[in-house]
């Protein structure tokens, strides 16, 4: 097999394509020939060792992956070779095979195209946990989505919809803001050109909205959660801007507001049924037609390098997704 290695964590440019010997699937797990994955923001910051996990080196990133069962391990009864699935396996995406637990494994059913399906997991995942689970999007409700012509962003407009809330798009240009739009957002904020929060208060009335899905932080933060709602929730996501901001804790005091951490791969760890429960709805509603990955660019998985820099400059609405040849 192929795959991108990192043995020294100080960017992308360290990493290199290499072949590397095949490997076989213990006890619990499968090894998935890998057909497409998709290119995350935490996929840039662990090879740059930023990240919250830093794995020993060397190392092949890439979280999220789709593909084929080539051979499963001791105990592993409900897949076999041949099986369509997605995974969020943390590692190992970016190359031709990788071992995956089968607790991290999605079958896909028949119609999920390989380069959806890796572009499905994590932002999909990430968004309905923090919207349905950790906010409890109620329909009618108003929810802010920053940074939203991004993966997370993108997925949460569709998710907000398919929950029966309104929603408000903001993105730093006028083409994010179109994209945003054309999936189903009812209004589009540009706060690359306007001023965030008198924006939002001509939107909601002066009301503010009820939920705020935030994976940008950074100057963003404190505008956002100073703009929000009487009893809102302001959801942390990520902080994609680069800076950790801080919040003035008396805002939350005054408009009855809760401050929610949203860390998917934890809470599937954790709560594997209820997570398979939100995948499965997820699935239904892809199926329906609700809910449709936005994949700008489609490369090579040899062009992993050209991948990062347009996701290091912005470029990339929705996802950026890698393929292999079948």
């Amino acid at each position: 097999m192929h795959a991108w290695i990192c043995d020294n964590p100080i960017g992308p440019q360290a990493l290199t394509w290499k072949e590397v010997p095949t490997p076989e699937p213990k006890k619990g797990e499968v090894r998935v020939a890998i057909r497409a994955a998709s290119l995350n923001f935490p996929d840039l910051l662990i090879v740059q060792n930023k990240y919250q996990m830093k794995p020993p080196v060397p190392f092949v990133p890439g979280s999220e992956f789709s593909g084929v069962v080539d051979a499963v391990g001791e105990g592993v009864t409900h897949l076999k070779p041949g099986d369509a699935v997605a995974a969020f396996g943390g590692l190992g995406g970016f190359g031709t095979h990788a071992t995956v637990p089968v607790s991290l494994i999605l079958p896909l059913p028949s119609g999920f195209s390989f380069p959806d399906a890796a572009a499905f997991l994590c932002t999909y995942g990430t968004s309905h946990h923090a919207l349905i689970d950790r906010a409890a999007l109620q329909p009618g409700e108003t929810v802010l989505v920053l940074g939203a012509a991004g993966g997370v962003g993108t997925a949460a407009i569709q998710i907000a919809k398919a929950a029966g809330a309104r929603v408000i798009a903001a993105a730093s240009s006028d083409e994010k803001c179109a994209l945003c739009r054309e999936i189903g957002a009812d209004a589009t904020i540009n706060y690359g050109a306007a001023n965030l929060r008198e924006e939002i208060k001509a939107l909601t009335g002066g009301q503010g909205p009820d939920v705020v899905y935030d994976p940008v932080g950074g100057d963003l933060a404190e505008p956002a959660f100073r703009s929000i709602g009487w009893r809102g929730r302001y959801l942390v996501i990520g902080f994609a801007q680069g800076s950790i901001p801080s919040l003035p804790l008396n805002l939350a005091l005054l408009k009855g507001a809760s401050i929610v951490g949203v860390f998917w791969g934890e809470f599937a760890r954790r709560e594997p049924q209820r997570n398979a429960r939100a995948l499965a709805e997820l699935a239904a509603w892809y199926a329906q037609g609700k809910i449709r990955p936005v994949i700008e660019h489609q490369l090579p998985m040899t062009d992993l390098l050209r991948a990062f820099e347009l996701m290091a400059s912005r470029q990339v609405r929705g996802k950026l997704v890698l393929t292999n040849a079948a």
